[in-house]
Parts: C-alpha cells; structure tokens; sequence
C-alpha cells in the first residue's frame, strides 16, 4: 500500500514504518494520523509481522503537531473546540494504538522530537535515540498549551513528577544520553549506529514469542493502575495464556534441552 505521509518496508517479521514528510521535521498532520492508526491496525490483524520499527525521515523524528496548516472552526464553536475534537477523533485514538499493539515496537530516534512526537515516540516500547538527538516539550512555556499526545501520562511515569514538570514548564532541550541516564528511552547511541542498533532490536523481538511479548506489554501497562492484588491476578491469568501457546511450549522444552528455542508467534 502506498502512504502520502509514511514510508513502509517489510523486512522478515519486521514492519518498518518511517514518517516522511522531511520538508516540515515530520510534523504531524491529519494525514499522518490516520496512515499511522491504519498501518498500526494492519501490523496488529497480521500475524506475519512480529515486531515494528519505527523511525523519521531526513533531520528530525517528528516536530510535533503541524501548526501552519489551518484548523477549520466548527460552526457555532471556537478555536479549541477544532483541536479538542480533533484530539478525540484522530489523536488520541492514533497514539492508543500505537501503546496498545499486542507486538514489540521498537523507535529509532534519529534526530530532534519535540511538542507531540515526544509522545508519538515514547508510545512505542524500546526506544533507541541518537546521541545528536534531543527531547523538547515546547507546549507550555512556548506556546502555552498542555502537553499532549499521551505525553503528561508517560513522561512522569518514565523520570518522575519532579523531572516531567520541569521539562514541561520550561521547555528545555534533554539530549539523548541524558533521556537515557533518566530513564526516559532505553539506548542513546552513535548517530552512525542508529539503524543498526533499532533493527537489529526489531529483529530480535520479531523472533521471539510474539504472544508472550504481547501479555508482558499489557501486564506491565495494567500494573500503573492495578494494586498488589489485581495485578497478581492479571499475573496469572496472563499466564493461564501464554501456557497454551506453541511458543511457550518450545521455549520450556529448549531451556529443559539446553538448547536455543525457535520461536514461531504461535
């Protein structure tokens, strides 16, 4: 299929979606969007893609929000109206599927994501960024606007409230080594390194066993909002699951043999 906004190669098990709209950063516009909620879908309803990759095209991973194409106002409403229903209908549910694909996601950050795209990126599972990369909340303290696009739930989770509000309020840059010291990504590597590094990640997970990965996502996600004693029954009904999966079967039988498990996503 063909995107207006996104590139896509699949490569084995791995779907590789790129943003590509290089000329404005890969700023995200309803376009994009949608392409990105329906690829998302797509990767999750086929069970030959295991794990997804996903990155930006030319300087930038993402800019955040395309503030310079104009918002039609709904008749009788105003300005935040526009954004707000945009939000509900497009946003949100684009950056949902995203955190919820029951597979591994990993982003490879490839230079500055700011506004939106911080979100875009740390929705993903894993993410990789190069050392040249840097992290910006400009909501608040440019233009005087909540952080969005899932970015006022994860980013405290991910540094703490201390850190999360002062990257808020003040808008300053966090290189990537610093976001990894914090815990804000997994990795900062060498620029030259960066695709290397994500695919062979993505590649990594796209062998293993794709259930598992998928109740591990949910298990860890649920945990946020569970007690002690719902999440250790989430525990096991989760593993209620994974018990009857082919993989789970493999992967107990190769640790009884002391052998490598082949791991099908069954």
């Amino acid at each position: 299929m063909t995107y207006e906004t996104l590139l896509y190669e699949r490569r084995g098990g791995v779907a590789q979606i790129t943003l590509n709209r290089p000329e404005v950063l890969n700023a995200l516009n309803e376009p994009m969007y949608r392409e990105l909620t329906l690829v998302f879908d797509d990767a999750a309803a086929d069970p030959g893609i295991r794990a997804v990759l996903l990155t930006g095209a030319g300087r930038a991973f993402c800019s955040g929000a395309d503030l310079a194409r104009p918002r039609p106002i709904p008749e009788g409403g105003t300005l935040g109206d526009a954004v707000a229903d945009t939000m509900h209908a497009l946003i949100n549910p684009m950056v949902a599927r995203i955190a919820a694909l029951p597979k591994p996601v990993v982003c490879a950050v490839n230079g500055v994501v700011a506004g939106g795209g911080v979100g875009v990126a740390l929705a993903c599972d894993i993410v990789v960024a190069a050392k040249s990369a840097s992290f910006i909340q400009v909501f608040g303290p440019n233009l005087g606007i909540v952080p969005d696009i899932g970015c006022t739930w994860l980013v405290p989770r991910l540094v703490g409230r201390a850190r999360a509000m002062g990257l808020a309020l003040l808008g300053e840059k966090l290189p990537a080594d610093k976001a990894a010291d914090w815990g804000l990504i997994w990795q900062a590597v060498e620029d030259a390194e960066l695709m290397a590094t994500a695919s062979a990640l993505a590649d990594r997970l796209a062998a293993g066993p794709t259930t598992g990965f998928g109740l591990i996502k949910k298990a860890l996600t649920a945990s946020e909002g569970n007690d002690f004693a719902a999440q250790l029954a989430l525990e096991a009904e989760s593993q209620r699951i994974a018990f009857n999966t082919n993989d789970t079967m493999e992967g107990v039988a190769a640790f009884l043999q002391k052998r490598k498990p082949v791991f099908t996503g069954a």
